[in-house]
């Protein structure tokens, strides 16, 4: 995805608000056999074949028949929700196996927006991209009902937690974690922009956050469009 800047090897994908709609899009349009991985846990990928073996045989002989393949571990599926655990394949190692390895780093409850805790992201150290996703559709709504981890997001920036998450609080609240080092992300994409006056949202966040000190990359798109969510793929900063 030349926009984006996806290299050759290792992205990570964290943050919240699309992050497994995002890695499901990237393995859609990049070109050449793609490993989607996790170091925390996902959901699994409808219609994909899932590799859960600890050799790395296995991936190499499943790539053989299917383009995308998702390497992940079952784990207990009342404590997971039905999610899938990191594969005991080390990320270097996939990278070995597939062009592109695309890594979930965090997770998010299904909320759109989140605080980072002390021990996340787990972005592995080879990662050539780091990509942080963020959820448009909690941006102006209170805190407490689209945040995960409200009470560290209200700590880092002053608020309450039934105040709106506005582009500038949570541009705030982005701002702390980068600057104590939680997250170092390459570029950062604001996902559920589905128009015109939620993309003025993403621009305000993006102003804001450069304005903080901190002018990366953003991009604003739609991801739940499948098959159209390159063409809504808006440069914003």
């Amino acid at each position: 995805m030349e926009l984006l800047g996806i290299p050759m090897g290792v992205t990570s994908v964290s943050g919240s608000g699309g992050k497994t709609s995002l890695l499901a899009a990237l393995a859609a349009v990049l070109e050449g056999p793609v490993i989607l991985a996790t170091t925390t846990h996902f959901m699994p990928f409808e219609g994909m074949p899932l590799v859960t073996s600890s050799d790395s045989d296995d991936v190499r002989c499943t790539l053989a028949e299917a383009r995308v393949v998702c390497v992940a571990e079952p784990v207990d599926p009342v404590m997971s929700g039905g999610k899938l655990g990191a594969s005991r394949i080390p990320i270097d190692t996939l990278a070995e196996l597939a062009p592109h390895v695309i890594v979930e780093a965090d997770g998010s409850r299904g909320l759109p927006l989140k605080a980072h805790a002390r021990h996340e992201p787990v972005v592995p150290a080879c990662a050539a991209r780091r990509i942080l996703v963020v959820g448009a559709s909690g941006l102006g709504r209170p805190v407490s009902e689209v945040a995960h981890r409200p009470t560290l997001f209200c700590e880092r920036t002053g608020c309450t937690p039934n105040e709106p998450a506005s582009p500038e609080l949570v541009a705030a609240e982005l701002a702390s974690e980068l600057e104590c080092g939680l997250i170092a992300p390459d570029v950062i994409l604001v996902n559920q922009v589905d128009d015109e006056t939620t993309l003025a949202k993403a621009k305000r966040l993006a102003r804001e956050l450069a304005r903080q000190g901190h002018p990366l990359p953003a991009f604003a798109a739609s991801l739940h469009r499948p098959r159209q969510w390159e063409q809504t793929l808006l440069q914003v900063s």
